[in-house]
Formats: C-alpha cells, structure tokens, sequence
C-alpha cells in the first residue's frame, strides 16, 4: 500500500487529491494537507473586493467534501520536509509518513520585497486571498464616502498580470454603476514592459485590445513599472526604457491601492535542499517529478517556469487554471504508472494548455494559449460580454466540481476535445 500526500488544498491540491482518489485502488491512501480549512475560489476574489460577492459564495469547508470521497485531511502548516526520509512534520506536531508527495501549496507572497507594501504591514492591498479581498473591501467602503486616486497593478517579479487587468476594469466598472467614476483617478501600474504582456510575450492581439480598452475607461498607466517603495498615500515607482535605462521618476498620490506581489515559494517547500531554485519554486522534469527526489511531484505556481523572455523590469511566467489542471492530471497519471512499474519514460506529460476568462465589470477579455508558453498552435485574444456571463458561469461549474469530487465531467471533456484542447500529451510506442 502507498501513501500519497498532496500539500496544499487550492485550484491544484483539491482536484490531485479526487483525481488520486478516483485513478487509485483503495488500498492506496491519499492525504491532504493544508494550513487551512477550506477552499477558496481564488478567480473570484475581484469580486469580493468590492462587494459583488460574500464570503460564503466562494468558500467551501473541505473536511467533509474530502471524507465522502475517502480521502484523509489534516488541518495544519507544513513545518518542514524530510525528503529523504520521506515525511513532513506540521505546525500541530504531527510527523506525516508519505510514498509519493505531491506539492501545490501555492506562492508566498513576497511584500517584503517593496518596502512598504502589502496589506498587513504595509500600505496597498491584495485580492490574492479572500480575507486580503475583503480586507479591501472593507477600506473600499469608505474610500467610497469620500474618493480620490487610485493605484492598481503588479509589482516587480510578478507573474500573474491578468487578475490586476481584472481588477482595475471591475473597480472602473463599481464606480461607474455608482456615479463615482468621475472622481476617482486610476492609474494601471506593472513590470510588464507593455500593456497586454501579461507575463507571456503578448497573447495574439492582447496589446492592441487592452490598450484600447484602458484608454477607453480613461485608465492611464506605466509599464516598465519598477516600484521602489509605498508611503501611506503615496507610490515611487521607477519607470525604465527598453533597455533597462531610468526614463522618469514617478511619485503617485493614492487613496486606495491594489498591487499584487511577487510570488516566491512557501518556506517549508523552498528550505528542502536541491528541491527548488534560488526564488524557492519546484524544479521539475516534463513529468512534473522533482529532478532531485523522484517520489516528490508539484503542480501549480509552486512549479518553476523560466520567464518566456528577458524584460527590464523582472516579471516572471504565470500559471493560469487550466494549465495547472493539466499538470495534475499528469502527475496523477505518473503516480499511478509508477504503481505499475512502468518507467518515467514512458509516462505522459502535461500539455500546459491556457484557457484564461478574465471579468471587466460587463464585460470581459479570454485568451487561449496552446501551449501556455510559446511557440503556440494556437495563439488568440477576444472581448465580448460573452465572457463576463463566461466567467460567472465558471465560478458556479468549478464550485460545483469541488462539491461533487467530479474533476472532468463528460461533457468538459466533450467540449475541449472538440476546441482540440487536451490535458496530457500520451507518450509514444509501447510501455
């Protein structure tokens, strides 16, 4: 019998553990980990920062959608990893023995790395997490009785530009429906050396139409956004040009800001010796194995992915929903092929296929990446309001995913196999 623990009960860590679970026989034992006691549909958290959704719309407690399906979950921090011992030790004492390890606990967030920033200690907000999104939330309702600037953007290193497009077109869009609009000025700051970079060299005509979309919400902005430091209303920011040269110093006044952060791997995950590299993100063959530990596999942000190309400002690869989907379905497939003896070479891959619906109020931008990183097959970029209506009915189709333990309907792989979009590249020849 083998023991299989996936750290980590997000977008990746939930839909390991059913898969697991349902490719398995019983007599193998899955066990989730998390520092937390429920899900949280993290693509909502636009939403909830400024009060289009509560809470409990987008938070499950898992404990009991797990025990239905069979699989074991403990409520607590990872401490520390053994990998050669094969174990973790947790926040509550408790010594986890494993087989397989399977790692999606997701980023830290690095705040510290722009003095000044960051919810807690700092001065800007987050939608990373539901409580930073209702953090904001919260300071949104009173910014709303007497309004002013706005600053909403990703940090330098940062790796997911989509949610902070999102953002700074939903709160465009709250003021608008509020006769406020007119009153606040907003300013769209990133690393991304161009708008519609997103952190993967542009997505077919991304630039173009999300520039023409800010211009046309009078949303100004600064690309080659180099953030040097946050002071209680006010943002430095070094803006740089191609070649990676000081072209002007801005200092934004702010009432209200959202700056996502860079992303660096979770501590427990990045102290493991010859497990990451220097930012602290899984190093990890096409099987989505650890190159140092064979029995350790990751998914999601945790997993390292070069950036698709030097910028002058840092920016860093993002790990968009549906390609991490795919690289659990691949870790669960080697897991298994690994059960039956079958060598690491004749198991399938990842295809790290994107699909991306990105809300803008009413209404939305979606890009397909096939692959994710380029050269792609496919490579496209729409707007419509077909897209917001898209995305409020994912939320609902995810959540119920997570409900049921179902991880790939029928009917979801009927629709993707018909766009040719598919989860695993299935190896060649006999195995």
């Amino acid at each position: 019998m083998a023991h299989i623990v996936v750290i980590g009960a997000g977008i990746g860590g939930m839909p390991a553990a059913y898969e697991l679970r349902g490719k398995l026989s019983t007599q193998h034992r899955v066990t989730v980990i998390s520092a937390v006691d429920y899900f949280q549909f993290v693509p909502s958290n636009p939403w909830i920062a400024v009060g289009w959704r509560k809470r409990d719309d987008i938070v499950l407690q898992i404990g009991p959608l797990l025990q239905r399906k069979g699989i074991d979950f403990i409520a607590s921090a990872v401490q520390t990893i053994d990998a050669t011992g094969n174990s973790v030790t947790l926040a509550n004492g408790q010594t986890v023995p494993y087989d397989y390890l399977v790692i999606t606990t997701g980023p830290r967030l690095a705040f510290e790395e722009v003095p000044g920033a960051g919810p807690i200690d700092g001065h800007t907000h987050s939608i990373c997490t539901v409580d930073h999104a209702l953090g904001f939330w919260a300071d949104y309702e009173k910014f709303l009785e007497n309004p002013g600037p706005m600053v909403i953007g990703a940090m330098p290193g940062a790796s997911c530009f989509g949610p902070a497009y999102e953002f700074a077109f939903i709160v465009s869009a709250d003021l608008r429906k509020r006769k406020l609009r007119h009153k606040v000025p907003l300013t769209y700051v990133t690393s991304e050396p161009y708008i519609g970079h997103l952190g993967l060299g542009g997505v077919g005509d991304s630039k173009s139409m999300l520039e023409s979309e800010l211009r046309g919400q009078d949303i100004k902005w600064i690309t080659n956004a180099r953030t040097t430091r946050v002071e209680d209303g006010k943002m430095m920011v070094d803006q740089l040009d191609e070649q990676g040269n000081l072209i002007k110093q801005h200092e934004l006044p702010f009432k209200l800001s959202m700056m996502l952060p860079a992303f660096k791997g979770v501590d427990a995950v990045a102290a493991v010796p010859n497990l990451c590299n220097p930012r602290g993100f899984v190093l990890i063959d096409e099987h989505q194995r650890s190159k140092a530990y064979p029995n350790i596999f990751a998914a999601g942000v945790c997993v390292a992915i070069p950036p698709v190309e030097v910028t002058p400002v840092p920016t860093g690869a993002p790990k968009t929903g549906y390609m991490i989907e795919t690289m659990v379905s691949a870790i669960v497939h080697n897991i298994a092929a690994d059960l039956e003896g079958h060598p690491a070479t004749a198991t399938a891959t990842a295809t790290w296929n994107a699909i991306c619906l990105a809300d803008m109020g009413d209404t939305g931008a979606a890009f397909v990446a096939l692959p994710q990183i380029p050269p792609r097959n496919v490579n496209w970029f729409k707007k419509g309001k077909w897209v917001h209506l898209g995305k409020i009915a994912f939320e609902k189709y995810f959540l119920g995913k997570i409900k049921s333990g179902n991880t790939d309907p029928i009917y979801e792989k009927y629709v993707l196999k018909i766009l040719g979009i598919a989860r695993l590249q299935e190896p060649s020849g006999p195995k």
